[in-house]
């Protein structure tokens, strides 16, 4: 796979006008999926600088319909998108990590899945290409309090984990990010984090069909910032369980320790589904920043998801999971 640098991206407004076409034609899938998180109609989109004080290029209209999601909320912009990560392997600082992460190589690659299945693959970048690829927009709510709206290219995980032919007794499935201790600067600056990266999901969380293999954005394949060349999206749950560069995944019976369980269990659970009557130990989650907008709007439950996840959870006491 071929680097992809930012000047090569198709402007949001190509983009958009084109994913328009594709959706008058009946071309563009993944419509019943096309969520959003937000109540009312937001205020006009407002661009922060970029990581070197230029504006961010391609603005989106918010006031066209094929350039917002159903509820009215504006994409942001592919500059947004790529210039703003959490990724702690290259480094803590968000605005940096489209720096270190530039060039780092994406091919060849290979997920191995195993664990409790009766088919266990390792699947390549030409096996991930062959997947029918979908369009999801999908909102993203950091537990920091910010989030975005996204327009991810993918597939949905059940249909990988289908191919592995999962057995009876597999509970939880257990996602592993690379280690790669040379290319990525963070391993070492950061040692007191129990690398490599460890995500999970119940079983049933990694089946619904929500639950998403991202390998691209905007119509175009990952970035490395962004965890490429494929990426968990979960887009209920806070967005440190949307693991990113994945190596390797495994179906087991108990349930993984994670990477934020063991880095503070006092402040990270297993489950961290967005819930905003449950605060952050040392902040509010009741409100968030959505990136490229002035003042602070509702978080909502799940995300804005409720109608689709909340079965999942009948019964559990969701005060207490975070």
């Amino acid at each position: 796979m071929s680097k992809i640098s930012p000047s090569e991206i198709t402007p949001e407004h190509i983009y958009l006008s084109r994913r328009e076409l594709l959706k008058s034609m009946g071309i563009l899938t993944g419509g019943a999926a096309l969520l959003a998180a937000c109540n009312g109609n937001p205020p006009p989109m407002t661009l922060e600088p970029g990581p070197q004080g230029d504006p961010a290029a391609d603005p989106v209209d918010p006031s066209a319909s094929s350039n917002v999601d159903e509820l009215g909320d504006p994409l942001n912009t592919f500059d947004d998108i790529t210039n703003y990560n959490n990724y702690y392997e290259f480094t803590t600082d968000k605005i940096d990590v489209a720096r270190l992460a530039e060039g780092y190589p994406i091919s060849p690659w290979e997920i191995q899945v195993g664990g409790l299945v009766h088919n266990p693959t390792t699947f390549s970048l030409d096996d991930l290409r062959k997947f029918e690829i979908e369009e999801r927009i999908y909102r993203m709510r950091c537990v920091e309090a910010w989030s975005m709206v996204i327009p991810w290219m993918g597939f949905p995980l059940s249909k990988m984990l289908a191919q592995v032919e999962p057995k009876a007794e597999a509970k939880y499935v257990r996602f592993e990010t690379i280690h790669d201790t040379k290319g990525m600067p963070g391993f070492t600056k950061y040692p007191f984090y129990q690398w490599p990266y460890v995500e999970g999901l119940r079983m049933d969380e990694a089946m619904h069909d929500l639950t998403l293999i991202s390998t691209g954005l905007y119509g175009k394949e990952l970035l490395p910032q962004n965890g490429a060349p494929a990426r968990l999206v979960v887009p209920w749950k806070y967005g440190f369980k949307s693991i990113k560069s994945i190596v390797k995944i495994d179906l087991v019976t108990e349930m993984p320790i994670l990477l934020w369980m063991n880095a503070a269990p006092n402040e990270y659970g297993f489950y961290a589904n967005v819930n905003p009557e449950v605060d952050h130990p040392r902040w509010s989650q009741g409100t968030e920043r959505r990136i490229g907008e002035l003042g602070r709007r509702e978080t909502l439950m799940f995300n804005g998801y409720a109608d689709e996840v909340a079965h999942l959870y009948s019964g559990m006491d969701l005060s207490i999971n975070f």
